[in-house]
């Protein structure tokens, strides 16, 4: 069940409860005890089950603490400037936007505080959107509860968790789908759009009132042009950076 609105000043109850039922494991210990002040943690998930475990596992450590969460794009803006977090963990897909949406929110209020993209979202164009989002960090929710957060910690000390070879790596592979799909013909293109938008090969044909036959050599040619073997295929790989709306 999704969760909307603001919520300030989380408290942990029934710790065991919501580590079981996120996901998460429970933490070995507390983070050592300091005279600092905690780490001020923001969390972005529409899951109110998710948002909950993430809240216990990070207040059950001594050096931090959750200040809130919102569970959209909209809620974000309202949390960041009210908030004022030093760490904001984002799912990537949320019911009014991605989280990329949402980073672009606190940025503008909130310009210094660090991102972490905590998600089960596991393609390239979820991690393109982080980096150009300024993110620190990228996380699948798959990961261990010690590995969440030694990551909030490292991330509040300014450390730059995603590395320069993938973010290379992943400019490099949205250049080539650009260079792919500047190679389709203005028809491929219409063919490629109205397939995106879940037409059938026939109702493509009578839209842009050419035959069947000459669709299907469309499509062939687009299978390779953009390296793939289906109609799925190649609209996933031209959706893959945003590249096809």
């Amino acid at each position: 069940m999704g969760c909307t609105g603001v919520t300030r000043l989380l408290a942990p109850s029934g710790e065991g409860t919501a580590y079981a039922s996120s996901g998460f494991p429970e933490p070995e210990g507390r983070g050592n005890p300091s005279d600092e002040l905690p780490i001020r943690v923001l969390i972005v998930e529409d899951h109110r089950v998710v948002a909950e475990g993430m809240a216990a596992l990070i207040n059950h450590e001594s050096d931090m603490k959750v200040v809130g969460e919102a569970g959209s794009v909209a809620d974000t803006f309202s949390a960041a400037a009210e908030l004022e977090p030093d760490v904001v963990l984002l799912d990537f897909r949320l019911p009014d936007g991605t989280g990329a949406e949402a980073a672009a929110a606190i940025r503008e209020v909130r310009p210094e505080a660090k991102l972490i993209f905590l998600t089960r979202e596991d393609t390239d164009a979820a991690r393109f959107a982080a980096v150009q989002s300024g993110a620190s960090a990228f996380i699948h929710k798959s990961k261990a509860a010690s590995e969440v957060v030694a990551a909030i910690r490292d991330v509040a000390r300014g450390r730059m968790l995603i590395t320069p070879r993938t973010i290379a790596t992943l400019i490099a592979k949205r250049r080539a789908i650009e260079i792919q799909l500047q190679n389709l013909t203005v028809r491929e293109k219409e063919v490629l759009r109205l397939m995106a938008d879940g037409l059938s090969s026939r109702a493509v044909a009578a839209k842009l009132g050419i035959s069947y036959t000459t669709v299907r050599t469309h499509i062939r040619s687009l299978g390779s042009k953009l390296g793939v073997h289906s109609k799925l295929e190649a609209i996933v790989k031209a959706r893959e950076f945003g590249l096809l709306s």
